[in-house]
């Protein structure tokens, strides 16, 4: 006769172990949270009420409530009902909080007020990660990516990464409701440099942030960084030559048509900002394939004051082209992941900074994991009481 596995009688009187610490063993990840609050400064990164009142109602400590939300981003529960059920039912909540069961509001407002600090908090992981030497190579990967947000859908959220490409950890990041990302790439890759404590970075993005007035920002800033010139134009896909196919000569200051007459300069303008040379030929008229660079009288090439800059980007290119490749399989399993974990509604709360805390505990709850992944959880411990 077949058997199964019985269960226990429903009525039958359980003795439980006589503490909590009984039922989380030392390899369970809320250790690596309440050791990690546990060694923050609370109120130098800035939150409210570390020092109670002497006077009215006692108040939670906001090391409390960050172990809760963290726990809780960490294990795909955002929601502060659902954070208030958990603390009830959860053992390994109950170990974290000390069997405190907050109410939903005050979990909420907690989240609602305490935006700054807890971008601060994910900043501190970030720079526990510089410490223990998981952040040694200055080389990282840009990229966004737009997220689903309780709002209009030409309001959705994009957010900028900078991701660590030896062990993907997320080095910074930048919540925008910019659906563009050509504005973004000096303010992130200074960030990252910033948060690095480096004096130079190399950084890779896709040519969704080229924009000549970014990249020359990032080579002031000591940051080279590498990523691919659009073809915007569309003239190469009308089968004529593009501004590629002009080489430029230094020592003469002249362009090298395809043809092999030169460009000379005639004159400079200021165009949106930027200081422009003007070069051409008057060869182009009896050119023997001139249908395959211009319709018009002449061809005539622009180039920026600082486009000397913009050709070591595409030397960079030329001499690493695998850097493409590299920059998504950085880039991209972040972003899958958080995604992943947020679910299909992404985010819960309104207005931008509100959804740059939850982003912040997002990208905190990711770091963890991967640390945790990458270290182990008693060699983390370790390194965090150390």
């Amino acid at each position: 006769m077949r058997r199964f596995v019985e269960g226990i009688d429903r009525g039958q009187a359980t003795l439980f172990p006589e503490c909590l610490e009984d039922w989380v063993d030392e390899d369970n990840p809320v250790r690596v949270i309440d050791a990690f609050v546990d060694r923050l400064d609370l109120s130098r990164v800035g939150f409210d009420g570390v020092a109670p009142e002497a006077t009215g109602r006692p108040s939670y400590h906001p090391a409390v409530l960050l172990k809760l939300y963290i726990y809780g981003y960490l294990n795909r529960v955002q929601s502060s009902r659902r954070l208030e059920r958990e603390a009830g039912r959860n053992v390994e909540v109950m170990w974290l909080t000390s069997r405190l069961v907050p109410d939903h509001k005050t979990i909420a407002d907690f989240r609602k007020d305490s935006g700054p600090a807890i971008k601060q908090v994910c900043v501190q992981f970030v720079e526990l990660c510089r410490l223990m030497g998981l952040l040694t190579k200055a080389s990282v990967a840009i990229d966004g990516s737009k997220f689903k947000a309780v709002n209009t859908r030409d309001k959705n959220f994009t957010r900028g990464k900078v991701v660590d490409t030896k062990h993907h950890l997320i080095v910074t990041h930048e919540v925008t409701n910019d659906g563009s990302d050509r504005a973004q790439l000096a303010s992130i890759a200074c960030q990252a440099k910033q948060v690095l404590g480096i004096d130079e970075l190399e950084a890779v993005a896709d040519r969704g942030y080229y924009s000549g007035a970014e990249i020359l920002a990032c080579h002031e800033a000591g940051i080279e960084v590498t990523l691919p010139k659009p073809m915007a134009s569309g003239i190469e896909a009308r089968g004529r030559f593009g501004k590629q196919d002009f080489r430029y000569v230094t020592e003469e200051d002249v362009y090298v048509c395809p043809a092999g007459e030169k460009l000379a300069y005639h004159y400079t303008n200021e165009e949106n900002g930027l200081v422009l040379r003007r070069y051409w030929t008057n060869a182009c008229q009896s050119c023997a394939i001139k249908q395959r660079c211009t319709t018009g009288k002449e061809r005539r090439i622009t180039r920026w004051e600082h486009e000397h800059v913009l050709e070591e980007v595409q030397k960079r290119l030329d001499k690493n082209p695998q850097a493409m490749r590299q920059r998504r399989e950085t880039a991209e399993h972040p972003f899958a992941t958080l995604k992943m974990r947020m679910g299909a509604t992404h985010f819960l709360m309104k207005r931008l900074p509100k959804v740059a805390t939850e982003m912040a505990l997002h990208v905190l709850a990711y770091n963890l994991t991967r640390v945790m992944n990458i270290m182990g959880i008693q060699p983390l411990m370790a390194a965090i009481q150390a």
